[in-house]
């Protein structure tokens, strides 16, 4: 290969990784005519980031984050990182950027659907033990076990015995997560209510987002104040120094996406792990080896 044709190469592989990107952001360009307006009018407030910076920035970081998934490895590191927050907030926006590179089986995402029968009757805690990281590995919950101080708790899913029992044991179970080795960070992402209508209003004339609705995600509207004030004594007791809770602004995407990111950047001490040069082996060919010919009906057709 020519260094010309080398750069060409690469170059294309750039493009892939915006067009990737582009792909994820493709769904805020088909917004209807009402919603762009209301759109625009929502976020006239404050600049739109440039989409250059955006790139550049979350490549950049990207980049970064393989290093990071390469530090864990390596050093046999335990990290969990939690993502809560109100509904349509960019939770799920954001681990899509932070995993979007990585290698899934060192991280992985963890999103428990609702418990069953038999999980219901456990330990409250037990359904998500299995799921926390062995060495080497990264684990991010998108929602934790702090459903049960959440929408448990507003949707009149658990008691209010429950919840306190919930509040007393959570500070001393992230203790002993930490004191096992494991790295604990605690996100919740924040919005306004204006924001969450918009969004929840792009949903619903979005038939390829209609699906993230559920009538929890509906329910959610109407009790926005009993939300509040389950995140408010969240906050209170369960802000320990050994898991603190970081609060990500999240009416603007992309910023919250490189803040966010930037930060959990800064959390781990991590740093670059050396790899021995990597050296393509010469391809061997066998004189005598004739490839045989495949049956058409087994390609899939070139429609494109």
């Amino acid at each position: 290969m020519t260094d010309d044709s080398a750069r060409t190469w690469v170059e294309a592989e750039w493009l892939d990784s915006l067009d990737e990107e582009l792909e994820m952001e493709i769904d805020d360009l088909l917004i209807s005519k009402e919603l762009a307006f209301i759109s625009r009018h929502e976020h006239a407030q404050g600049a739109e980031l440039d989409r250059k910076v955006y790139f550049h920035e979350l490549l950049r970081m990207q980049a970064e984050l393989v290093k990071l998934q390469d530090w864990v490895q390596a050093e046999g590191k335990k990290v969990v990182v939690i993502f809560e927050g109100r509904d349509a907030a960019g939770k799920g926006g954001v681990i899509k950027r932070i995993t979007q590179r990585l290698n899934p089986r060192v991280a992985r995402v963890v999103a428990l659907p609702a418990p069953s029968e038999r999980e219901k009757s456990q330990w409250y805690f037990q359904r998500y033990v299995p799921h926390l990281p062995a060495a080497g590995e990264m684990v991010l919950f998108d929602r934790s076990w702090y459903n049960r101080s959440g929408v448990e708790r507003v949707m009149g899913f658990a008691s209010e015995d429950q919840v306190e029992e919930f509040f007393n044991d959570v500070p001393e179970f992230e203790r002993m997560l930490v004191r096992s080795g494991i790295t604990l960070i605690k996100y919740w992402f924040s919005i306004t209510d204006q924001e969450q209508q918009l969004r929840f209003l792009m949903r619903i004339h979005d038939p390829l987002k209609q699906w993230k609705l559920s009538p929890m995600d509906l329910e959610s509207r109407k009790r926005w104040e009993d939300y509040t004030k389950a995140k408010e004594e969240t906050f209170e007791r369960t802000n320990i120094p050994e898991a603190p809770w970081f609060i990500v602004e999240g009416n603007d995407k992309k910023r919250a996406r490189l803040n966010c990111i930037g930060h959990l950047l800064s959390k781990l001490p991590y740093a670059e792990v050396p790899h021995e040069t990597i050296h393509l082996p010469e391809r061997v060919f066998n004189p005598d080896y004739e490839r045989k010919v495949l049956p058409d009906e087994l390609y899939v057709p070139e429609r494109f």
